[in-house]
């Protein structure tokens, strides 16, 4: 990991943008985190483009930081400067032209579209992860919070070191996820904005029944996949309070 850039926030947040080899990726500390124990980390999960997801990215950090989190990120293939696949490319503008013709968007799509994605980006969340741990400012336990969710679900069966996650639902789900999804036995908390446009809400419903774990909270509102209201984001904090803290 190396440390490209550093900024000392307003409200005494440490944002340091990193490189994990060509990853770009960005950690925030709480302001007392130099004069404390390590701080637990939550992994900041998004659907690519950090510099268009930056306000979001660092409002989310900063709600965290408060409560005396670490935050980080890193940058999904295939987005923002890093290479883009040809097939990825090829899946994305088909799931555009069947979206704007009104048509379903088929599972071959989707496969060709997320499965790739998730095989890349899951080792790189752990490796992201390895480097972040060793940092002496940074300490368990782990969450995950956001993003594509069949990269949450990947990331809660094959990383012991989550132990807890926070997932939005509205992204495209292949159906082999539905059998991870049983694998997973961590305490979760997924939001699902009922009115998201161009996603199946019985899928996420049904993605919920599939989870294997003992704890899982559904936080259903209304409104489009932009409008998470402000109490849904302070449920969550308050869920990775009593698992992470």
């Amino acid at each position: 990991m190396n440390f490209t850039s550093e900024q000392r926030l307003d409200d005494g947040v440490l944002e340091r943008d990193f490189t994990l080899g060509e990853i770009p990726g960005t950690l925030w500390t709480p302001g007392s985190a130099s004069a404390s124990a390590p701080a637990p980390l939550i992994l900041l999960g998004h659907p690519g483009g950090l510099q268009k997801m930056y306000p979001r990215l660092a409002g989310r950090a900063r709600h965290s930081a408060a409560d005396g989190f670490a935050s980080a990120t890193i940058e999904l293939p295939g987005s923002g400067d890093r290479p883009r696949s040809a097939a990825t490319e090829q899946a994305r503008a088909d799931m555009r032209r069947a979206l704007e013709a009104g048509e379903p968007v088929t599972e071959d799509i989707v496969d060709r579209l997320v499965l790739p994605l998730v095989d890349q980006a899951v080792p790189e969340w752990q490796a992201a992860l390895d480097a972040l741990l060793s940092l002496p400012e940074i300490g368990g336990p782990v969450g995950y919070s956001g993003g594509v969710i069949s990269i949450g679900v990947r990331l809660a069966v094959v990383e012991p070191r989550i132990e807890a996650a926070v997932l939005f639902a509205g992204s495209f789900v292949p159906a082999v996820m539905f059998e991870e999804a049983r694998q997973v036995t961590i305490p979760l908390h997924v939001l699902l904005q009922w009115d998201d446009e161009g996603n199946d809400r019985q899928v996420a419903l049904d993605l919920f029944d599939a989870f294997g774990s003992k704890e899982k909270t559904l936080h259903a509102n209304m409104g489009g996949h932009t409008g998470v209201p402000q109490f849904a984001g302070e449920a969550a904090a308050r869920f990775f309070t009593r698992h992470l803290s």
